[in-house]
């Protein structure tokens, strides 16, 4: 194949792909009950069928992971590892146009959970090895695919497992590549933005634990479990973390403020206000925004089993995010927060990463995207969530965030993560493939 051919039916086959996975009901609602299996075996089906020899690997029945290889021309490069996760979070059919595991295609467009969130990338991945093997296409470095369970919960049956249990499947992996990002962001009238993700803030779930002296209602109690916890939560609700800019968002800062006719700006000058840069930024401050500083919000509040009995302790949950290098200050920001009486733990934890935006492989995914979208400006960004790539990164492992999509003006691509609604045109999934397509034999 040339450099902008991908065949006819790699773009008929990413679309039934897509809405083929989406009809399989991978809900992933934390509590251990998500099937990824049928899903697995379609994607193993489908890449064997393109000569690849795949394994599928569980750590509990059912929760099935993917990982095949694609041997490179080089044998001396590196090799890429491209992930994508398999289960979706719930949807709940009463609130949608069309029932979220329809598939339903209509209009240009694909339906259902998972179309952005992201069998889209699943579907375009199987599409172009499938391509290769048609046309006897090899990329320049070995290509490990690997399709996951429960990304959206703790990744203990995904990512985290194939990381303990089967490192040697990804011998040679210095790179990697996945979700949330290379899309087409709308920033104002003829200014199209692809932020290609190349860091994640840490995750770190709180459960917070107020204790007190247990009592009845009517009774006066100045050690009540309930109001030390709510004070503590009420501290964290309203702290105002300070900022801190990692190279990923300084990078970004510099390439949004050209894009804006802004004069270059200059973090380490004490006076420079990055909030005020925010704001002239306009609707490309989105992509920034939540990444230059630390996070923590209360997401969930315990106490109590009847009114007129003062518990001897209650909980709350915080939904926790650090910058990367800013793990050790959040940590004790919550000790100053929480104070005496309430403790806290973390419920879940990921560390936090950061990708070189001066890679070689960076820059390849830059060009990739240019080559189809020559009007767009690709920018770096760190994601304000977070990904497999966490679990990867123990392998020592970069992350990218580039599952490319050329989408129209108004198409609120952020919203429809985890959103009602989800769905995807069929010319951003033929974008897609052409990029991929492009890029996956060159970096």
């Amino acid at each position: 194949m040339g450099d902008h051919d991908i065949d006819r039916t790699a773009l008929d086959e990413v679309v039934a792909f897509t809405s083929d996975l989406i009809r399989i009901d991978t809900t992933n609602r934390g509590s251990g009950d998500c099937f990824e299996r049928p899903a697995a075996e379609y994607a193993a089906e489908r890449l064997a069928d393109a000569g690849l020899d795949v394994h599928l690997l569980e750590r509990t029945r059912g929760r099935t992971n993917v990982v095949a290889r694609i041997a490179g021309t080089d044998p001396c490069a590196d090799a890429l590892l491209v992930h994508g996760h398999l289960d979706v979070v719930p949807a709940e059919p009463a609130d949608w146009s069309v029932h979220p595991f329809s598939g339903e295609v209509r209009d240009g467009v694909v339906w259902g959970r998972g179309a952005v969130d992201m069998k889209n990338m699943d579907a375009m991945v199987l599409s172009v090895v499938r391509a290769w093997a048609r046309t006897g296409v090899r990329p320049r470095r070995d290509i490990v695919i690997a399709y996951t369970a429960d990304e959206e919960a703790s990744a203990v049956d995904g990512a985290d497992f194939l990381v303990e249990e089967h490192a040697h499947l990804f011998e040679g992996c210095t790179e990697g590549i996945s979700e949330s990002g290379a899309y087409t962001f709308h920033a104002g009238p003829g200014m199209e933005i692809y932020p290609i993700a190349a860091g994640e803030r840490g995750t770190g779930w709180l459960k917070l634990t107020g204790y007190g002296t247990a009592g009845h209602g009517s009774k006066v109690n100045p050690a009540n479990a309930v109001s030390r916890l709510a004070a503590a939560v009420a501290r964290i609700g309203e702290h105002e973390w300070p900022v801190r800019l990692t190279p990923t968002v300084r990078a970004c800062l510099r390439e949004l403020a050209a894009l804006h006719d802004l004069d270059a700006p200059d973090p380490d000058d004490p006076a420079f206000d990055v909030d005020a840069l925010l704001n002239k930024l306009g609707p490309s401050a989105a992509l920034v925004e939540a990444t230059v500083r630390n996070s923590a919000n209360p997401t969930m509040l315990t106490g109590g089993y009847k009114v007129n009995v003062i518990p001897g302790s209650a909980s709350a949950h915080i939904d926790g995010r650090f910058l990367p290098g800013g793990e050790r200050e959040f940590a004790a920001t919550m000790d100053r927060l929480t104070g005496e009486y309430v403790d806290w733990e973390f419920h879940h934890r990921s560390p936090a990463v950061e990708a070189p935006v001066d890679s070689p492989t960076y820059r390849q995914l830059a060009r990739s995207v240019q080559e189809f979208a020559p009007e767009g400006h690709v920018v770096p960004y760190c994601m304000s969530g977070g990904t497999d790539a966490k679990q990867f990164a123990r392998l020592g492992i970069t992350g990218y965030g580039f599952s490319p999509l050329k989408l129209p003006e108004g198409f609120d691509y952020e919203a429809l993560f985890h959103g009602v609604d989800e769905r995807v045109p069929v010319e951003a999934l033929h974008f897609g493939v052409r990029v991929l397509d492009h890029c996956l034999r060159r970096a």
